[in-house]
């Protein structure tokens, strides 16, 4: 068999390095032709752990080549972004790009599975557009939905061994596609329909955002009461039906802070809580963003000159460079146009350079600092002492 991605970022390039690893023989896909450059040469073009052994020898020994367009293949897989038009409407307009770019390639028995987190009805809708475009094919090939389950920074090992849910258009695509999913997945597979798939990965990311919800408005309430959240939560935690859990700065990712919009767009009216949850994940963000600026004024005030802040971490996660939806990164641009002339000094050790900010090595910018703020729960943050001398502003629990 052989198996064309279509979308070579931080999902679309492991699941292709690791089907390659698995003997199947691999085009990948991306219409950035430096991506495609550099998984031609072996190379990575993001930061995930054992991932770039893998790619090296699945290059190498020719189970993966990429292209900037799609080759004939047995089994054609879109993972390409989903991205917001206005209002947080979900846009299809990647999924059905790529879909449009397969269709001439198409023939009878052929296996196409969309796995880009997509609102509920997607599949169907790429169903019609592929039998209006080749009616000839209706019945004759394997449609389904498979979403992914991965967390940043343990992709290669949770591709093969977390459980799927598999969801094709009729019994015998799901079947098709967990005969492809077999091959390199090594946890439980799931059957059932493509709109129950679509809808649980939806689900899924919606309940992790609710509760991230909980925890953050507990902070809240816990800093006007002059209570330790974290002390807190640890404490509520020894009951045995209770696990809240850890506050942070916001909620970002392409998945937690992307996916409950998918749902408040189509059932604004019934997603009342799912709705209610990003309102305070996002107003969390404005609130630490809110509070560095009170804290610059207040230096100002006592010390009769503008502080130096160091903000500590740019990515949505600890140790990851992946800094998309990241409430760090909104935190860092809103402090900067109300820093009343403070020096801000921007810190992400994951990440080389940034084409907008100018980063400064973590321990440089805590020396320097008067005031730290600690946005994301990088391992070399932990490294740091905790000086007295220093106002310290820990959003992400590096002291708790």
């Amino acid at each position: 068999m052989k198996a064309c991605f279509l979308g070579l970022g931080y999902i679309g390039l492991p699941t292709a390095i690791v089907s390659a690893k698995n003997g199947i023989d691999v085009a990948g896909v991306d219409i950035n032709p430096r991506v495609v450059e550099l998984t031609n040469q072996g190379k990575i073009h993001i930061v995930e752990p054992d991932l770039q052994e893998l790619c090296a020898e699945v290059v190498a020994n020719g189970k993966l080549k990429a292209y900037t367009a799609p080759v004939e293949s047995d089994a054609y897989f879109i993972v390409v972004p989903t991205p917001f038009k206005g209002d947080h409407q979900p846009d299809i307009s990647y999924v059905e790009s790529a879909t449009r770019m397969v269709l001439p390639l198409l023939k009878e028995g052929d296996l196409f599975v969309i796995e880009s987190t997509s609102p509920v009805g997607t599949t169907d809708k790429m169903t019609d557009l592929i039998f209006a475009e080749r009616p000839e094919l209706k019945d004759k090939i394997y449609i389904a939905y498979c979403p992914e389950r991965v967390l940043p920074g343990n992709v290669v090992y949770e591709l093969v061994h977390n459980d799927r849910v598999i969801g094709g258009i009729n019994p015998e695509s799901t079947e098709k596609a967990v005969e492809f999913y077999a091959q390199f997945v090594k946890g439980n597979l799931h059957k059932t329909n493509s709109k129950t798939a679509e809808m649980c990965k939806l689900t899924e990311n919606s309940s992790r955002d609710v509760q991230i919800a909980f925890a953050n408005e507990l902070s809240l309430i816990c800093d006007k009461a002059g209570i330790n959240v974290w002390e807190l939560i640890t404490l509520a935690n020894k009951h045995p039906r209770v696990n809240i859990l850890q506050p942070g700065c916001g909620v970002g990712g392409h998945c937690i802070a992307v996916d409950p919009y998918f749902l408040t767009a189509d059932f604004p009216v019934e997603s009342q809580i799912i709705a209610k949850a990003r309102e305070i994940n996002n107003y969390k963000s404005f609130w630490c963003a809110e509070r560095v600026v009170n804290e610059i004024l207040k230096f100002n005030l006592a010390k009769n000159r503008k502080p130096v802040v160091a903000m500590m971490g740019l990515a949505f996660k600890p140790n990851i460079d992946d800094l998309r939806e990241s409430p760090a990164k909104h935190i860092v641009s809103k402090v900067l146009e109300s820093s009343h002339d403070a020096e801000i000094l921007i810190v992400e050790p994951n990440v080389q350079e940034h084409d907008v900010y100018k980063l400064t090595n973590y321990q440089e910018a805590f020396e320097k600092a008067d005031i730290v703020v600690y946005l994301v729960a990088h391992n070399e943050f932990k490294t740091l002492p905790r000086n007295t001398e220093k106002l310290a502003l820990d959003f992400c629990g590096i002291f708790k």
